[in-house]
């Protein structure tokens, strides 16, 4: 059971570690737009073509990316499933933590009705 669930949790610690970084949620908000090669995902963010290639490797790793070898360069595009696998997880929680905060403000309100 505990292997089981290391395994479905894999895809999913994949797309979070990769969103973990500035750099790499950079390159998904510019690939949005549309298309784009290493060289055009580096020069707005000020490093090389191998760090950037190391950050698009890490999206590719978790889905989020893939790329396309285009004469000499590499085109990259947002992958298929996007963040289907973290969407879920949030959305899994999402009642919770939305109850937890309503229960907060109805105590901050009763606290402050009580002031008054």
């Amino acid at each position: 059971m505990i292997l089981n669930h290391m395994v479905q949790s894999q895809p999913l610690d994949r797309t979070f570690s990769a969103l973990s970084d500035p750099t790499r949620r950079d390159i998904l908000e510019r690939l949005a737009a549309g298309p784009a090669s290493i060289s055009e995902l580096a020069r707005p963010i000020g490093i090389s073509l191998p760090g950037v290639m190391k950050h698009v490797h890490v999206l590719e790793a978790a889905h989020l990316v893939t790329t396309e070898k285009r004469g000499r360069t590499r085109e990259c595009h947002l992958g298929p499933e996007e963040m289907t696998d973290a969407t879920l997880w949030i959305e899994r929680y999402r009642g919770h933590w939305e109850r937890r905060l309503d229960g907060l403000e109805a105590t901050i309100e009763r606290k402050k009705e009580t002031r008054a």
